[in-house]
Formats: structure tokens, sequence, C-alpha cells
């Protein structure tokens, strides 16, 4: 199963507690691409996903099956020159949600790939998802769950897309969806312009991309995404897996303990090793 995964240096901890999550639930080898660049002319702390976290990542899924593999894409140069300096580049997000807008762009990437948020948890095998049939759509996804009251019935949330890359490729859907990212300024940057763009979409259940409930049973990924809340009082609350405390207390979640409770635990062991990699540096310079 391919997977896609975007962000910079910082998407660190998500991309560690979605993996576990995932290579805990399947038998299936996982081939994950994470897409990242260095930004820092827009703000200094948008630097590209290190090489040492993804040494560590690609170790954490390999210990689960040898077939599995994380490798790193550092696609600032095509980001620069589709995007830089765009409308869209200081969005509602960050502009590494436009980084799955470049996947035609890059050869190595599969005629078949499942693009996941970093704030994403598999509750299930994600075969279930990754092997529905899209021969005849160019991706699948699911309903967002306020888009599709306010603006379109058919408005997708673009964190969970199932990609036909060939069909993609025919249609030119991500070529289309850059050109509305260049040229016109949208409330939802990434999100907006896919379904813009989109000429055959298959919508999927919610299970696929639960965006309210974190307890479900059916549920194969759970999006830890922002939600209003009307009741005490309205209010928007926003908490990633990786904030366990919050996700305990406050989302009164624990669906996902036992893949948290191991990320704990790698998460202890990888800032170990890079504090045992710093002093040998410093000793070395001493």
């Amino acid at each position: 199963m391919n997977i896609l995964l975007c962000g910079n240096e910082k998407v660190f901890d998500g991309a560690l507690t979605e993996l576990i999550s995932i290579t805990n639930k399947t038998k299936e080898p996982v081939n994950c691409f994470i897409f990242t660049m260095d930004l820092s002319r827009v703000k200094p702390e948008y630097i590209a996903i290190k090489d040492e976290q993804i040494e560590f990542l690609n170790e954490v899924v390999k210990s689960k099956n040898q077939e599995n593999s994380v490798r790193k894409m550092n696609v600032t140069e095509i980001y620069e020159k589709e995007f830089g300096y765009c409308k869209n580049e200081n969005a509602y997000c960050t502009p590494y949600t436009l980084l799955r807008l470049l996947a035609d762009l890059i050869p190595e990437i599969p005629e078949k790939i499942l693009y996941l948020d970093i704030d994403m948890m598999a509750g299930d095998d994600i075969s279930k998802l990754y092997n529905t049939d899209i021969s005849e759509y160019e991706y699948a996804a699911v309903k967002e769950k306020y888009g599709s009251w306010f603006l379109y019935p058919d408005y997708i949330n673009a964190g969970m897309l199932l990609l036909n890359m060939k069909k993609i490729k025919e249609t030119k859907l991500l070529e289309k969806a850059r050109d509305l990212i260049k040229n016109k300024k949208m409330l939802f940057a990434d999100q907006d312009a896919v379904y813009h763009a989109t000429t055959k979409k298959l919508l999927l259940p919610r299970i696929y991309n639960e965006q309210a409930r974190f307890n479900k049973k059916d549920t194969v990924i759970c999006h830890f995404c922002k939600r209003l809340l009307l009741i005490p009082y309205p209010r928007i609350e926003n908490f990633k897996q990786w904030q366990i405390k919050e996700v305990h207390s406050v989302l009164r979640c624990h669906a996902f303990d036992a893949d948290l409770e191991e990320y704990i635990k790698l998460k202890k062991q990888y800032e170990d090793k890079i504090d045992k990699i710093t002093e040998k540096c410093e000793e070395k310079f001493l």
C-alpha cells in the first residue's frame, strides 16, 4: 500500500503516531512517501523534515514488517516553481498543504496512492480503504462535515484522498487545481482547488475519514481535525492525537491508547538517540 504524507520537521510526532497506528493494524506492506520542503523564506520554522527523523520512522515501520518503508522527497524546487509567492501561499493552513497537489509531477509516485493528513490515526486495517476500486474515478474521498452543509452537498474533506494517479494525469486534475491555487484566492485553498478541478470522484462512508466522533468502533481512519461545538457554549476545538492529555481529558478518546503508549516509548528512544549524537558532536569540537 502506497501512502503520501506532507509536512516539515514539526510533523514528526504526527507521522510517528500515524504510522504506528497504520502498521500495527495491517499485514500488507506499507510504502510511505513524505513530501517536504524548506520554506524558511516565509517563516523561519518552515524547515524540511530532517533525515534523522525519516531514518527513525523507517526503522519503526520496518520493525513491524521488513517490506515497509518511509522515503523522504524534498520538493522545494518544484514548489517554488509552481506556487512560490502565489495567492494562496498564506492560506488558512501552512503551504505544506499544497504539496499533495504536486504528486503528478513526481515520477516516483505510483499509479495508486493514499494521501493522508498528518493528524489522522488508523482505527482498523487501512487495506479496507486502500483496496477500494477507483479505476473509473480520479479519487475517492469522504464528505466534509461542515462544508457539505454550508458549501456544496458533495463537498469533500481533502484530508484523505485515495488517488488514481493514472486517471488524474489523463484528466489533468492536479494541473487544474494548481492553476486555481496560482490565480484565485480561495478560503480553503487546496481543498477548494481539488473540489473545483474534479471531473469524477467516488464518495465513501464517513468511517474512512471520521471528523467528529473519536471513539467509534467501526472507524478505519480517524481525523483529529478542528471541530465546532455549540454546547455548553460555542467554541472550536483542535487537539491532535499526539496531545495525549487533551485527547483523553477533552476528547475522551481512548481508542488509540495502545498506539499512543508505543509512541511515547519510541519518541523517548528518538530523543535519546539525538542527544547521544549531539553529545558526540560537542565532544568532537571541544
